[in-house]
């Protein structure tokens, strides 16, 4: 056999060959980079809805020191409250009249809460 016939015959398949590994490198290679981007895209959601979360405990904390005074002062208001009306139930019945002596504790109750 002709030595250059033989030459040709392996650089068709060496070149066969090196086409069939490019194909397969390009191939793994676009997998490889959608394989990078959907991870990038992870860690971007991901990194947000950590920040989002750590914004809600923020808010969450705050609102919870509001509720906390709102809570103190609507106690005290309802201590006054709660102590006018102690007074006015362990007051005697200024009339022999019930209805008419709960009426008046009603109306003086009433008139304190203003």
């Amino acid at each position: 056999m002709n030595p250059l016939l033989i030459l040709g015959i392996a650089l068709a398949i060496s070149m066969a060959g090196n086409a069939g590994l490019t194909y397969a490198y390009l191939g793994q290679r676009d997998e490889t980079t959608a394989a990078q981007g959907e991870r990038d895209q992870a860690r971007s959601a991901a990194t947000a809805c950590s920040d989002a979360t750590d914004d809600l405990r923020d808010l969450a904390d705050k609102r919870a020191k509001e509720a906390a005074r709102a809570r103190q002062d609507a106690a005290a208001k309802a201590k006054n409250k709660d102590e006018l009306a102690d007074a006015i139930l362990s007051t005697p019945a200024s009339d022999a009249d019930d209805c008419k002596a709960a009426a008046q504790r009603g109306t003086n109750w009433l008139k304190g809460r203003k």
